[in-house]
């Protein structure tokens, strides 16, 4: 159902860099690249995760209570790739770790102060 997410940025430059090698990891890379927004995938038929310079040419800021949730397909790959966000200079928002039984999930937040998770089911 979901076709892609897209997250603001103020600096699309360090952005691209943060997120280019974050998704390397994961084979992920950029699918459309229209300047202002830019969008990672592993597949063009699969869902992608876009960044942008809002459109109104306010500030980007993150939202509170706003999370984006990207999915792996072990605990392994959730604990490599937070220790990449926080290496890339994202800030730990929750250890990795299995949370409500179901989930293995390790929370960051990346350069614009955007809150992530990647997890996979436990």
């Amino acid at each position: 159902m979901i076709g892609y997410t897209t997250l603001g940025t103020n600096d699309i430059s360090r952005a691209n860099a943060f997120y280019d090698a974050l998704f390397a990891e994961i084979g992920g890379k950029r699918l459309m690249d229209f300047g202002r927004l830019v969008a990672w995938g592993v597949d063009p038929a699969m869902p992608m995760f876009a960044i942008c310079t809002p459109y109104d040419g306010k500030p980007a800021n993150a939202g509170n209570g706003t999370m984006v949730a990207l999915a792996v397909k072990t605990p392994a790959q959730v604990d490599a790739l937070h220790r990449k966000a926080l290496a890339l200079g994202g800030s730990d928002e929750g250890a990795p770790g299995v949370r409500a039984d179901v989930f293995y999930i390790g929370y960051f937040r990346d350069l614009d102060g955007n809150k992530l998770n990647f997890f996979c089911m436990k």
